[in-house]
């Protein structure tokens, strides 16, 4: 039996919402690798003082070499969860930027009067997607428009931010003033996969916003249809 082909809102609207579901498992991901760091802090952990010794190795005092396993286990761990916290930090910013990106085409689409049953992004030379635009013109009517502004140029402030980042961390030469920017600005930027996934949220919620009319219009030629298969009408 073939399967049912959703009507465009639908599977527009579904296609946003993976976009969500992608953002928030690496959201999850990376706030749990956050918390599997702390584990390991020295500052936080106290070190069992216990020792074993290594025969066949000497200190440099010509004796028998020791080592501390537990302490060689929290600093192993330490990198082990620093690097699936950056990793994860990666993934969750480029989720949800498409996210953000995704949901902010979406609504253009609708109010341009399209009909996109999916999402489209752009891809790069390895074929993955790339975030586009995501400002979202043309919503006065839409409640929540003041607090889509707010999370826009909180995620633009965090983008900004980055590249004068960047942009100081590949100069020849950089100043202490211009370092102590360069910290300020890396620290604003550090906040940019929160800002698209927020944004992004709002934006979610602009889709639905925007598909009201032709959802609408849709119920109302599956009405049409219905009335006219009762009376074996044809319809239009």
């Amino acid at each position: 039996m073939p399967e049912k082909t959703q009507h465009w809102t639908e599977s527009l609207f579904d296609s946003v919402y993976a976009l969500y579901e992608t953002a928030n498992e690496y959201r999850n991901a990376h706030r749990a690798a956050e918390l599997q760091a702390t584990t390991v802090d020295y500052v936080r952990r106290m070190t069992n003082e216990g020792r074993i010794a290594l025969e066949g190795r000497t200190n440099a005092w010509g004796r028998t070499a020791t080592r501390s396993p537990h302490g060689q286990a929290l600093s192993v761990l330490s990198r082990l969860y620093s690097t699936v916290e950056s990793q994860t930090q990666t993934h969750y910013e480029e989720a949800a930027l498409l996210y953000a990106s995704g949901a902010a085409w979406a609504v253009r689409a609708v109010l341009r009067g399209e009909q996109p049953p999916h999402v489209v992004f752009q891809v790069d030379d390895h074929g993955e997607p790339g975030p586009q635009a995501l400002e979202i013109p043309g919503l006065d009517t839409y409640a929540e428009g003041p607090a889509l502004d707010a999370a826009y140029n909180a995620l633009v402030r965090c983008m900004q931010a980055a590249e004068y980042g960047e942009d100081l961390a590949g100069r020849d030469y950089v100043s202490e003033h211009e370092a102590g920017e360069m910290h300020e600005a890396n620290a604003v930027a550090d906040g940019t996969a929160d800002a698209a996934f927020a944004y992004g949220l709002i934006a979610q919620r602009a889709v639905s916003f925007a598909l009201i009319g032709p959802r609408r219009a849709r119920e109302a030629e599956l009405a049409q249809a219905h009335a006219a298969q009762q009376t074996g009408q044809p319809t239009d």
